[in-house]
């Protein structure tokens, strides 16, 4: 109970208090701050670059966790199950390397890859000087998001393989259903809970990454700057840690009334 109200509760009213303030890092703020009450919260909804980075996040979320990672994992597990048990495990450790990678070392790692000038990705596909960055930024975070938190989805997608009954796949090989049928009416009705719990555990993981700052650091022109990225800037490279802290509050709503509509999914499933 310590230590939960030491690393949570208290830092969670500690952030509601802030966010009623115009405490700052810098200034007479800092030093004196004043309640001003809701009018951070506002500020940020009536802000348009707060809606833009809003709607940057739920693309990134859609389509680099919601499709990206849920669906290259299943892949990955689905044709993992087949390969002999030494293979698989070598695939599952070439897949999980970029899921504990720390973040600066991957951010590294794609700067090399993407990189205009001597960049592995334009030397492979022969398109010197392409900046992907500058001219791809979204699809490149998103690609690079994809890519570093696929291992998840893959085990456990790969567990819940494993939890089907072989004899269900046995049924359905001898009834002639081919890979589609099979995973219609065998595989997806048994692992459907697993798909909402990952779904789920992405999504939320997804909407509060700040790893893609490593690599674009939210530009060019914020076209990469997603809710974590404009929080930090606007409490800490803006030095508004009143407004900021009032971001978090609201970026923790979000995350709040995601995390309840899929857990009344899972519980209506399992009722």
């Amino acid at each position: 109970m310590l230590v939960v109200a030491v690393f949570l509760v208290f830092p969670a009213i500690w952030t509601l208090y802030l966010g009623l303030t115009n405490w700052r890092l810098t200034g007479l703020a800092a030093a004196e701050p004043e309640f001003v009450g809701t009018e951070n919260y506002t500020d940020a909804l009536s802000d348009p670059a707060f809606r833009n980075s809003l709607m940057l996040t739920l693309a990134f979320v859609f389509f680099s966790a919601i499709v990206g990672q849920s669906i290259l994992g299943f892949a990955l597990a689905w044709v993992a199950r087949r390969l002999r048990p030494a293979v698989r495990s070598v695939l599952e450790t070439v897949v999980l390397l970029a899921w504990i990678i720390p973040a600066s070392v991957v951010a590294f790692l794609w700067l090399a890859l993407l990189d205009r000038r001597e960049g592995t990705l334009n030397a492979l596909l022969g398109t010197d000087g392409t900046a992907w960055l500058l001219e791809y930024p979204m699809q490149s975070i998103i690609v690079f998001n994809i890519w570093n938190g696929t291992a998840f989805s893959m085990l456990l997608f790969g567990s819940a393989l494993a939890s089907v009954p072989p004899s269900q796949f046995e049924t359905a090989r001898m009834a002639g259903a081919g890979t589609f049928a099979t995973l219609r009416d065998v595989v997806l009705p048994n692992i459907r809970g697993h798909i909402l719990t990952n779904t789920l555990l992405i999504t939320l993981w997804t909407f509060n990454v700040f790893a893609p700052y490593l690599i674009t650091a939210g530009g060019p022109q914020g076209r990469t700057e997603i809710l974590g990225i404009y929080i930090y800037r606007v409490a800490l490279r803006d030095g508004a840690l009143g407004q900021g802290a009032a971001l978090s509050l609201i970026m923790i709503i979000i995350n709040l009334i995601v995390a309840s509509v899929y857990l009344r999914l899972l519980r209506e499933r399992r009722s």
